[in-house]
């Protein structure tokens, strides 16, 4: 008897317990990833429409949170309609084949109130990668923003195409957005 009772006070406890990651919504109207590819001849600018969040955010000890990313390659654009036509074949997206790139954290590192690395493994063309990605997070009464800005080497991903005619590194720039349930 003892034994049952000490059980259900332990099941009531947990149930009891406040979870302190709370999950928060994606606001896409203020979120944007971006991106620029530069080769010898100059750079060209894209980003992808279409992306969405889990977001589970611990305000108290950040490093509880976790986030994962999912992001639709056909919504890919760019400033040259040719070149986003391009972009979305077996030379480098390859959008038929692959239509995600996910990004999904192992672990965070909040250095300070505003400075986050967001720790992860990034899946793209079939191909897994750890990626270290430094943000801003700025915080207000229900509303979270992460901007991040850093430097993607393609090559490790298997997009090898135009190599030493165009950059390996790719620069990243997202500005996700949140609200708070």
């Amino acid at each position: 008897m003892t034994r049952y009772l000490g059980g259900l006070l332990l099941a009531v406890a947990v149930a009891l317990c406040p979870s302190y990651a709370e999950e928060w919504k994606l606001d896409a109207e203020k979120s944007k990833i971006d991106f620029v590819g530069k080769k010898t001849d100059g750079a060209h600018k894209g980003g992808f429409k279409k992306f969405t969040t889990t977001v589970k955010a611990d305000l108290e000890n950040p490093s509880n949170g976790s986030l994962k990313l999912d992001i639709d390659t056909d919504s890919l654009w760019s400033d040259d309609q040719k070149l986003t036509e391009h972009l979305k074949n077996p030379d480098f997206f390859d959008v038929r084949k692959y239509p995600k790139i996910t990004f999904e954290t192992t672990g965070i590192d909040a250095s300070s109130e505003d400075n986050v690395q967001l720790i992860g493994k990034m899946t793209m063309l079939g191909k897994t990668v750890e990626i270290k990605v430094p943000c801003k997070a700025s915080i207000t009464d229900g509303a979270a923003t992460l901007t991040a800005e850093f430097k993607l080497d393609r090559t490790k991903f298997g997009m090898a195409y135009g190599k030493g005619k165009i950059n390996d590194e790719v620069e990243i720039t997202a500005s996700l957005a949140f609200k708070r349930p």
